[in-house]
């Protein structure tokens, strides 16, 4: 085949040696187009080649039955994991697209080196916040949210986020609009006390986690690279376990993302 080839490649060597300026410019201007388009494409297929979407957050927090609840729809006792479990999960019907889920301990021994080996493989993140302790367990809950946003790599690859406020079939949750205003808060002063720390999360010792949100002004979740969108679900129902769970937005958003 190469050298059927050689006379036109030899013409076009002519060509390109006799070529007017501007057409050469225009030839590289397509060939610089080119590369971009492919660079982009690869950058894609790399996003599609991430098929997990990671369950976060504190201990307690409902992680693991709302996991349970999105694969059988049942409702089943849960202990505080000490490890990762991961399912195949489908969204709409059978054909539909599949994706990971895969549920992480939201122990503060472990929430970090398990975060450590899967950030690179997320599609997407959920964040599970208790909706019922969150005043008391707000300092903590901001603390672990700003961990994860402030890692380079979920910075570069800005995974959808999606903060699923549990537990709202107990009176005395707050809403998910409290919590996204007193987050934001929270992680603003996080902020101001963080860049001050020395070395960065992943051990490059890039002087501190990366700045989140736009220097010189609040912070608040629309300055993230990645989209974050916030529900309200209760893992157990209104009517405790038998009842029906209600994680419907949660469950729109998983399809929305694969």
């Amino acid at each position: 085949a190469m050298a059927g080839l050689e006379p036109h490649l030899e013409a076009l060597r002519r060509e390109l040696r006799d070529a007017d300026p501007t057409v050469l410019s225009v030839l590289l201007a397509l060939l610089a187009v080119a590369i971009t388009l492919l660079l982009w494409r690869l950058l894609q297929g790399r996003r599609s080649s991430r098929r997990a979407v990671l369950l976060l957050g504190l201990c307690d927090a409902g992680k693991t039955l709302l996991f349970a609840r999105l694969l059988t729809g049942r409702y089943r006792d849960t202990q505080t994991s000490i490890t990762d479990s991961s399912a195949v999960y489908r969204v709409g019907s059978s054909k539909g697209p599949n994706i990971t889920l895969i549920d992480l301990p939201g122990h503060e021994s472990l929430r970090l080196q398990f975060l450590e080996r899967f950030k690179a493989a997320a599609r997407a993140v959920v964040f599970v916040v208790d909706s019922v302790a969150f005043q008391r367990e707000v300092k903590d809950v901001a603390e672990f949210l700003f961990q994860v946003l402030a890692d380079s790599t979920v910075l570069r690859n800005a995974p959808p986020l999606l903060i699923a406020c549990n537990k709202q079939d107990v009176t005395m949750a707050k809403s998910a609009k409290l919590i996204q205003q007193q987050l934001e808060k929270e992680l603003n002063t996080l902020r101001v006390t963080r860049s001050a720390a020395p070395s960065s999360l992943d051990g490059s010792g890039s002087g501190g986690p990366a700045q989140l949100g736009k220097k010189g002004k609040d912070f608040d979740f629309s300055q993230l690279p990645m989209k974050v969108e916030f529900v309200e679900c209760s893992a157990r129902g209104s009517k405790g376990e038998e009842g029906d769970a209600d994680f419907e937005d949660l469950e729109k958003w998983l399809a929305r993302i694969a």
